[in-house]
């Protein structure tokens, strides 16, 4: 009785142990399936120069300072556009070169646009920091005339 009820159980053990078998390489096959498809399929976004280029579409390029690259980036994605930021090491303040490309003319143009009109509403908007005015007013103070405070002691007998 105890051998046949081990030998139930092995076999049990033997076609489980194919079905999960068989369910783990077909998750693995379904999973490489996806990865293949997600490679093939195009990029959108921040990319490389050499990705944007294989797209195929002409791309246009404009400077981007490198405290609004954040801002572009932001923008570029709102209106789906692709692109690339390329540093230029040779100059001093490093300089950030942006080459963009979408199907639409529209959507680099609204994206153009809306960069300028935010790069120009912080250049006005721009105040003067905090460290210069405390400065100033460090100097306006060491400048005016003190009080002596004057100490005498008295002698009390």
């Amino acid at each position: 009785m105890n051998e046949e009820v081990s030998a139930k159980y092995i076999r049990f053990c033997y076609q489980v142990g194919k079905v999960s078998g068989r369910a783990l390489i077909r998750g693995l096959v379904a999973f490489l399936k996806y990865l293949d498809q997600q490679s093939k399929a195009p990029k959108h976004g921040k990319m490389t120069v050499k990705q944007l280029v294989k797209q195929g579409q002409g791309a246009s390029s404009m400077e981007v300072s490198g405290e609004s690259m954040r801002t572009f980036k932001r923008i570029a994605n709102k209106y789906g556009v692709d692109f690339a930021i390329v540093k230029d090491k040779t100059s001093d303040p490093p300089r950030y070169t942006c080459f963009f490309k979408a199907k639409d003319i529209d959507a680099i143009s609204a994206v153009v646009k809306e960069y300028s009109a935010k790069v120009v509403k912080r250049e006005q908007k721009e105040k003067p920091s905090l460290i210069k005015q405390l400065r100033k007013l460090k100097e306006e103070i060491a400048k005016r005339p003190r009080k002596v405070k004057e100490k005498f002691k008295e002698n009390v007998r």
